[in-house]
């Protein structure tokens, strides 16, 4: 009887580590293709970056020096991410927003890679890599969503 419990005890211990949280479940993305078809579509930076999660070097993106209007678009599924309107000039090197366009149009993910905890920003519709977001953009949000230009595409007005 006294193992029983045990058992039972480790049991339900073993179900409660390893059950999902609604944050913590999967998330199934509207766009979706096979490793080969990603490699075909994009560059290999492009590739690196949204499927591998990398960051491109600073100040060397199509993007983090621009100041035209327009809006930027996922670089894998053609979603509408960010706006011209909420870009600002960050001093890091990378395309920086204070806003998204559509708060439903972006997942934030914990990232625990390289030592650090930092909130990770990817395409709700493709699950695209698209870069970070940081407590320590300026007014009205507060917020810089730190991009890798090579997750966008700019579509100018």
């Amino acid at each position: 009887m006294k193992n029983l419990g045990v058992i039972l005890f480790i049991a339900v211990i073993i179900f409660a580590c390893s059950s999902y949280t609604q944050q913590d479940k999967p998330k199934k993305f509207e766009v979706v293709k096979t490793e080969m078809e990603w490699k075909k579509q994009l560059t290999p930076e492009q590739y690196t970056v949204t499927r591998q999660k990398g960051t491109e070097r600073p100040y060397t993106g199509d993007t983090w020096d621009n100041h035209q209007k327009g809006k930027y678009d996922c670089v894998c599924c053609k979603q509408e991410l960010f706006s011209s309107d909420t870009k600002f000039e960050s001093g890091t090197g990378w395309p920086s927003f204070y806003a998204p366009v559509k708060k439903e149009n972006i997942l934030i993910s914990s990232d625990n890679s390289l030592g650090m905890s930092r909130d990770e920003v990817l395409c709700n519709r493709c699950g695209a890599h698209l870069g970070h977001v940081f407590d320590d953009g300026p007014k009205p949000t507060g917020k810089r969503f730190c991009m890798n230009s090579a997750s966008l595409s700019f579509v100018k007005k």
